[in-house]
Order: C-alpha cells, then structure tokens, then sequence
C-alpha cells in the first residue's frame, strides 16, 4: 500500500506514518519540519519518502502535487494543523490567516489535486482529519474550530462524488491527544495524563480508514461529547468555556 500523509513528521502523523511503515507500506511523508523529516528518513532507512512543503505557501503545495504526480496512493490523510488560543480580538490577523491556509485550504487543494491529477488509486481512501471542536465548539480557539467545521463539512459533501470515482472518504474527530501540540495549546493545568496517546489514536484511524467507515468519534469520551453535543449545545459550549476558555492566561498562536 502507498499512503501520504500531511504533518508526518510529529504528533499523530507520525504516529500513523510509523505505524504504517511498521506494517509494510511505502509512506509520503509531508512536514515543515526539517529535523523531524530528517529523523524520520534515517529510521525509515528510505523505505519513507520525505517532502519538505510548508502548506501555508500555495507554491510549496504546488512543489507536492508536482513530486507525486506519477504515484497512486491507496491511502490519503491530510492531517497537518495548527491552532490560535486565546481572546479572539487580540491574536494579530496574520495568525488567523496562517491557520486558515494550513488546516483549510491546503487539504481542501490537496484533495481537489489529487483528484483532479489522477492521483488516488482503486479503492482508495481519503481520511480528513477534523476535531471534536464540530461537535462541541471551541472557546478560546473559535478560527481553529471553525477551519475543522468546515473541513467536516466539505468532507461530507464530496464523499459521493470521490465514491463514484472510487475513491471512500472518512472524517475523524478526535479527542484531546496527549501531544506537544495540544501540550501548547492548552491550559498550563490541563492533565496530559487524560489525554489519548497519538499511537492509540492513530490505530483507531488507521483502522477506520481500512474499513471504509464515513466517520470516526476517536478518544476518551469522543462519543459522549458527540451525543450531548448535539442534545445540549448551550450545556456544552458553557462546560467548554469552563474547562478551557476560563483557564487561558495567554495568547498561543
């Protein structure tokens, strides 16, 4: 099997790309991260194929589509994100749009390029990582949760066009990952201990994935939150605000 996968050089993606070579499988893997990238070309001893494209410039996701336009991958998840936590007014703009360009648009090029260029084999699938900020929201991360709603919703809508053309579409929600990304983003007393880690995490996508499942409510309490979400969202968004939003003593972007 060939996968690519965005932001896989840290965190969950790395988990998932790990996880992937372990088993067998060739690996694009896409990061900024020049270091982490380079760790993970000598541990894979070039059974991983590393892209250096920083996804917040469109000419570094041109580079991509041009350095893969001759592959067919059977797996696609276009994982990379960033976040802005704090009091929306006072993060500069210039954050926000980097946010934007990273966890929106590129994925939503990448999947119309791949597409558009022939690049997704047979029965392939592609998985959209969103957050369970669409079930519950987000407070003290409102433009984070935003590009992940919206993410969702244009997985939802292309999901019977790309089946026509073979190819199966997954959205997963995760829970809070006990990762350094999350360790940044979150309030200086928020247990990590609580939190899934990545490799477990990553099982349940790639597992998700195989099986062509549409959605995946993944972590602890991923699938309660989903349901009071929906039943009680005033009752959410204040717990939300409570357990987040109240504890942040500063701006993160």
């Amino acid at each position: 099997m060939k996968a690519l996968i965005t932001g896989a050089a840290n965190g969950l993606g790395r988990a998932m790309t790990d996880q992937l070579l372990d088993a067998g499988h060739e690996v694009w893997a896409v990061d900024r991260d020049t270091d982490a990238l380079d760790a993970l070309a000598i541990k894979s001893r070039g059974s991983c194929r590393v892209i250096l494209a920083d996804l917040a410039n469109p000419n570094s996701i041109q580079r991509l589509m041009r350095d893969v336009k001759d592959v067919k991958f059977d797996l696609v998840v276009l994982n990379a994100g960033i976040s802005a936590t704090g009091r929306f007014e006072e993060i500069p703009g210039a954050a926000y749009q980097k946010l934007i360009a990273i966890n929106l648009t590129a994925p939503l090029v990448l999947a119309s390029g791949l597409m558009h260029q022939d690049n997704m084999a047979p029965k392939s699938q592609m998985v959209f990582i969103s957050s369970l900020s669409h079930a519950v929201g987000y407070p003290g991360a409102s433009v984070y949760a935003a590009t992940k709603d919206a993410l969702a919703i244009y997985a939802k809508s292309v999901r019977k066009p790309f089946k026509k053309r073979g190819v199966g579409v997954t959205a997963v929600f995760p829970g809070p990952i006990r990762t350094e990304h999350a360790e940044r983003y979150s309030p200086k007393d928020a247990k990590a201990n609580k939190r899934m880690l990545p490799e477990d995490m990553a099982k349940l996508i790639l597992k998700a994935a195989s099986k062509g499942k549409k959605e995946l409510y993944a972590g602890k309490g991923a699938g309660a939150a989903k349901f009071f979400g929906k039943l009680a969202p005033n009752m959410m968004s204040k717990m939300m605000r409570k357990v987040i939003f109240d504890k942040l003593d500063s701006n993160t972007y």
